[in-house]
C-alpha cells in the first residue's frame, strides 16, 4: 500500500516528499530545539526558532484588523470579498511561495477540486449527534452510574467531560474543518511522522464494524419478532424453552433458584443466538442464516446511505438521529407511570459519596466520557471536513457534546423506571434486577419488562426501532471516517469511484462479521468489543493529542482556529489540550492495562489463549504508528537530525492550507 501523494521528481523519496538540494539557511543548524508556545506546550523546530506563520488571509479578510498580528497589504481583488463567507465571489488564492509559482525548478502544484459540503448545517449537527449518541448511551451510562455511586458519579463524570472529553471533541472538529481532509492525509499537514495514527484509526474502525453491526442485526431480529399478538419472549410455552424457564409475572408463589431462567433470557440465548449449539470459542458452530439475512439488510441500508457521501447520509440522519429522542420520550412517560418506578429512580440517583474515594470510579468516568463523545475514531475529523471554512465549530462542539451527555443522563431514567417496575413485580430489590449489563440489559432485562406491559407489542416495536437507528447512526459515522480517510489519501484512484469503493468496504465489513453470526458468535462479539477498540483507541487519542499540542504546537493550532472563527481559543482550552487531557488519557490507558478482569459470558470462562488473541488484535492496529515512524525516518534523506526535523515539520504551512481550504469551499 502506498503512503500518500508525493511529487514524482528525481529529488523525491516517498513518503518524505521532495528534499531541496540545498537546505534553506534557517534549516542548516545542527539540530532542532523546543520553541516557545506561549503559556503551555512546546514545538520541535529546526535550527533557529521558527517564527509564527504569516498573518492568515482568513483572519485579515474575514475578521478585520487584528491588533495582535502585523497587518499586510491586501490586493484589490481581496478587498471586495470576505473569504466566500458573505455571499460574494470567493477570494482568489494567495500568490504561490517562491519555488511554487511555476518558476525554474518548481514542482507542479496539483489542482484543488471543490470538496463536498453539507447541504444544511443541521445535516452536520445531526450526523455528529447521531454518531456520539449510540447504544452505549442507553445501557452503559446508567449501569456505570449506579455501580459507581449513583448521583455522586455525576461529579467525576462532569469533571472528566469538562477537562477531557469536550476539549478533545472541540480539537478534532477544528482540525477537520481547517485541514479539510481525512484521518490519514491530515498528518502531512500536522506532523508527518505520526501519519500511522490515521492507518490505526481505519483498522480500529474496521474491527468495530465487524461486531457492532451484528448487535444491530440482533435488534433487527427482535424488531421483526415483535410484530405478533403475544411477544415470543413473554412466556415459557415455546419450543426453545427449557424446564428451567420461570416466569415471574402473572403468577404467585414462584420460586427462583440459581438455575432458573426468564423467558426473555431463553429467547435471547436459545432462539436468537442459539448459543447452546456452541461449545465456546473452540467450537463456534455454523452460521445462523436468519442473522445473516438481518446483517445483509443492515449493510444494504448502510451502503445506500453512504454511497453518495454527505449528500445522502445528511438526509438519512434526519430520521435516524431524531427518532430515538421521540422514542426515549415515549418510554420515559410510560416508565414513569409504572408501579415501582420511583424505586428505580431513587436507586439510580441515590448518592454514595464514599465511592468518590475509589480510583476505579474516576477511571470509569473518564473512560465513559471518552468512549461516549468518540474522539480518536476519525469520525469528527471526517464530518467536520465537509463544513464551510468559517463554520463556528466551537459552538458546535459545545452544543453536540452537551446533547450527548444529557442524552446519557435521560437514558438512565428510561432504564431505571422500568427496573424499578420489575423489582416491584418480583418483590425484590432493584439491585437484584439491575445486575445485567451490556447487551443483556437491552436484549433480556428491558424486553422482559416490555412483554408484561399493556400495549407490549407497540412498545417492543418502537424500542427495537430506536436501537436500530441508534446503531445505524454510529455505523454511518464510523465507516464515513474510513471512507474519507482512504479516499483523501488516494484521490487519483478513488475520487471518481466512491460508489465502488464504498461497496468494496461494505463487503469487507460483511465478510469480517461472519464469525459473529455463528452459534458462538456472541463470544466473538464480546472478544472484539473488549480488544478491538478498548485500550488501542485510547492510546491513539493520547498520541493524537500529543502530536497536535506538542509537535504541531498550541500557538500554531490557535492561529488556525482564529483564522476560521475570528477568535483564538482561551487559556483554558490550551491548558487542557497540552496538559490535562493527555494526563487523563495516560491515566486511563495505564489503569486499563493494569486492571483486566477475566472475560466471562453466559457462565463461559474465556480460555487464556483468547486473551492473548485479543491483545494481538488490539496491538495490530496500534502497531501501525511505530512502524510508520520507522518507515518515514528510513526513507527520508539526510542525517538523523535532518530526518527528524523534516519528519516533525508540516509539509504545508497554515497559510497554504487555508488558501487551499478557501478554494475548496465555494460560496454557500
Amino acid at each position: 500500500m502506498g503512503w500518500g501523494r508525493w511529487a514524482r521528481s528525481p529529488r523525491c523519496t516517498p513518503p518524505g516528499g521532495c528534499a531541496p538540494s540545498t537546505p534553506p539557511a534557517s534549516d542548516q543548524s545542527t539540530g532542532f530545539s523546543p520553541g516557545a508556545l506561549g503559556a503551555v506546550g512546546f514545538q520541535l523546530e529546526v535550527g533557529t526558532r521558527r517564527q509564527p506563520d504569516p498573518p492568515l488571509l482568513g483572519s485579515v479578510i474575514s475578521h478585520g484588523k487584528n491588533p495582535s498580528l502585523p497587518q499586510v497589504a491586501q490586493p484589490e481583488s481581496f478587498r471586495a470579498c470576505r473569504g466566500g463567507s458573505m455571499g460574494e465571489q470567493p477570494c482568489p488564492a494567495p500568490a504561490s511561495p517562491p519555488g511554487q509559482d511555476g518558476g525554474p525548478g518548481a514542482s507542479p502544484v496539483p489542482p484543488v477540486h471543490p470538496r463536498d459540503k453539507w447541504s444544511k448545517k443541521m445535516d452536520f449537527l445531526l450526523s455528529v449527534v447521531g454518531f456520539a449518541v449510540d447504544l452505549g448511551n442507553v445501557w452503559r451510562f446508567p449501569y456505570i452510574c449506579y455501580q459507581n455511586g449513583g448521583g455522586a458519579f455525576l461529579i467525576p463524570y462532569t469533571l472528566m467531560a469538562v477537562f477531557g472529553g469536550v476539549p478533545l471533541f472541540y480539537m478534532e472538529l477544528a482540525l477537520g474543518q481547517f485541514h479539510r481532509t481525512g484521518a490519514i492525509p491530515i498528518w502531512r499537514r500536522i506532523c508527518p511522522i505520526f501519519k500511522g495514527i490515521g492507518f490505526a484509526i481505519c483498522i480500529i474502525g474496521l474491527y468495530v464494524s465487524f461486531y457492532y453491526n451484528t448487535i444491530i442485526a440482533w435488534a433487527l431480529y427482535y424488531f421483526y419478532s415483535s410484530f405478533s399478538g403475544t411477544l415470543p419472549w413473554a412466556s415459557c410455552d415455546n419450543p426453545w424453552n427449557t424446564p428451567n424457564c420461570t416466569n415471574y409475572f402473572g403468577r404467585s408463589n414462584v420460586t427462583w433458584t440459581n438455575s432458573s431462567r426468564s423467558p426473555a433470557e431463553e429467547f435471547y440465548t436459545r432462539k436468537v443466538l442459539e448459543i447452546q449449539k456452541s461449545g465456546g470459542l473452540y467450537d463456534v458452530g455454523g452460521i445462523r442464516w436468519q442473522l445473516l439475512l438481518c446483517l445483509f439488510l443492515i449493510f444494504t441500508i448502510v451502503y445506500f446511505s453512504l454511497w453518495k457521501g454527505v449528500k445522502t447520509s445528511g438526509k438519512v440522519v434526519w430520521v435516524t438521529a431524531t427518532l430515538p429522542y421521540l422514542v426515549l420520550l415515549i418510554l420515559l412517560v410510560r416508565g414513569a407511570t409504572l408501579p415501582g418506578a420511583w424505586r428505580g429512580v431513587l436507586f439510580y440517583l441515590r448518592p454514595d459519596w464514599g465511592k468518590l474515594l475509589s480510583t476505579a470510579v474516576w477511571v470509569d468516568a473518564a473512560a465513559q466520557i471518552f468512549f461516549s463523545l468518540g474522539p480518536g475514531f476519525g469520525v469528527l475529523l471526517a464530518l467536520a471536513s465537509y463544513n464551510h471554512f468559517h463554520n463556528n465549530c466551537y459552538r458546535d462542539a459545545l452544543v453536540t457534546s452537551a446533547v450527548n451527555c444529557l442524552t446519557s443522563f435521560l437514558s438512565g431514567f428510561v432504564i431505571f423506571t422500568v427496573l424499578g417496575y420489575m423489582a416491584e413485580m418480583r418483590d425484590v430489590e432493584v439491585e437484584d434486577v439491575a445486575r445485567d449489563k451490556g447487551p443483556s440489559l437491552l436484549f433480556i432485562t428491558y424486553p422482559e419488562a416490555i412483554a408484561n406491559m399493556v400495549g407490549s407489542t407497540f412498545f417492543a416495536v418502537i424500542f427495537f426501532l430506536m436501537m436500530i437507528t441508534l446503531g445505524l447512526d454510529s455505523t454511518f459515522g464510523g465507516l464515513e471516517a474510513v471512507i474519507t480517510a482512504v479516499m483523501d489519501e488516494y484521490p487519483q484512484v478513488l475520487a471518481k469511484r466512491r460508489e465502488l469503493f464504498v461497496l468494496g468496504l461494505i463487503t469487507v465489513c460483511f465478510l469480517g462479521s461472519l464469525s459473529t453470526l455463528t452459534y458462538g458468535g456472541a463470544y466473538v462479539v464480546k472478544l472484539l468489543e473488549e480488544f478491538g477498540a478498548g485500550c488501542s483507541i485510547l492510546a491513539v487519542v493520547l498520541l493524537e493529542t500529543i502530536a497536535v499540542s506538542w509537535f504541531y504546537g498550541i500557538q500554531r493550532f490557535s492561529h488556525d482556529v482564529k483564522a476560521m472563527l475570528g477568535f483564538a481559543p482561551g487559556l483554558f482550552w490550551k491548558v487542557c489540550w497540552a496538559a490535562i487531557s493527555p494526563a487523563l488519557l495516560a491515566f486511563i490507558v495505564v489503569s486499563s492495562l493494569l486492571e483486566q478482569p477475566p472475560l466471562v459470558l453466559f457462565g463461559y470462562q474465556y480460555p487464556a489463549w483468547s486473551t492473548l488473541v485479543g491483545h494481538l488484535v488490539g496491538a495490530s492496529s496500534f502497531i501501525c504508528i511505530p512502524v510508520y515512524m520507522v518507515y518515514k525516518l528510513v526513507w527520508t534523506p539526510g542525517s538523523l537530525k535532518q530526518r527528524l526535523a523534516v519528519c516533525v515539520r508540516p509539509e504545508k504551512t497554515a497559510r497554504d492550507t487555508q488558501a487551499e481550504a478557501l478554494r475548496m469551499s465555494p460560496v454557500p
